[in-house]
């Protein structure tokens, strides 16, 4: 009990810093060349983060326009572009040995990946069902096995920009996944299996977290408008995508199922993102935080087939 209660009273505990800052913070954001990734990004740059490896499967994306949007807003935050193939246990690996050789120390993994797969059961074979799986449900298993101890490490101050020791051990683990994961009829089954699949990990990291300090939850987002427009977009393109595309409802659809009468944003996905990485979330654990406009409220098919 006193050393928990030593913990709350640490100085540079950020979990409990009454500012929510990120100061000292290396965080991991898988996914951040994509929308909702990069509006990640942005807000635990916000939030005072002093790195960020912002982390894609392509290694033909194009990291320095991210970097150069972040740092401009926020140059204190230095942005680190690091292609890495998110199902792979040994790039899991690869990349957390990175990150504490260059900074000592992991705060954050947010993992964001998707894959939407075939909208019908008809559609879907066996290749497809370990496709989603794979995508949606790995990376959150491989965060959940790996990240924790390196999140135990401590370390003093450093001389970077945004600094701050790390003296007792902590962490967070934020999995974004969508609503698909809490019902069904949201796009095709092996999404909704797969992001079922992505909460049970969650659910499970509860007690595999147990003394630890690292906490883990999920952000289930509903229509989230990522910028993919039907009309120049086929069905393949689709399949490939995180979210359903927020053009599969029309304005009066929007405005009849969404609570708030709209889609969402990815910057809104990704506020709910730095409130659980931040000191605001300190006794969340096992939490699904939904972000979808108050539509499985009113509606669960927020999406036609």
């Amino acid at each position: 009990m006193a050393e928990a209660s030593d913990a709350m009273r640490s100085e540079h505990f950020s979990p409990y810093r009454s500012d929510g800052k990120l100061y000292g913070f290396v965080c991991v954001v898988t996914g951040a060349t994509q929308p909702v990734g990069k509006a990640i990004v942005t807000e635990l740059a916000a939030h005072g983060a002093a790195c960020i490896y912002a982390c894609s499967t392509s290694s033909t994306d194009s990291y320095s326009a991210l970097a150069d949007s972040v740092n401009a807003q926020y140059p204190n935050t230095k942005v680190i572009g690091y292609p890495y193939k998110i199902t792979s246990e040994e790039d899991t690996l690869a990349l957390i040995d990175d990150v504490l050789n260059q900074w000592g120390r992991l705060d954050v993994w947010t993992s964001s990946t998707g894959l939407l797969g075939p909208p019908s059961i008809t559609s879907t074979g066996p290749k497809d069902l370990y496709a989603a799986f794979e995508t949606n449900a790995m990376p959150a298993f491989f965060a959940l096995k790996y990240a924790p101890a390196a999140m135990q490490k401590t370390t003093p101050k450093g001389n970077y920009a945004n600094a701050a020791p790390k003296d007792v051990p902590y962490g967070s683990i934020v999995i974004v996944s969508s609503v698909a994961g809490t019902y069904g009829g949201c796009w095709g089954p092996a999404f909704t299996m797969s992001s079922h699949a992505a909460l049970g990990v969650v659910r499970s990291g509860v007690a595999v977290l147990k003394g630890t300090g690292v906490r883990i939850n999920a952000i289930t987002a509903g229509q989230i408008d990522v910028g993919v427009d039907l009309k120049e977009a086929g069905m393949k393109e689709m399949e490939q995508g995180q979210f359903p595309p927020s053009t599969l409802q029309s304005e009066a659809v929007q405005k009849r199922a969404i609570g708030l009468e709209r889609a969402g944003r990815p910057e809104e996905v990704g506020r709910v993102a730095g409130f659980l990485a931040s000191g605001f979330s300190s006794y969340i654990t096992g939490a699904e935080l939904r972000v979808d406009g108050g539509a499985s409220v009113m509606n669960p098919l927020t999406v036609p087939v």
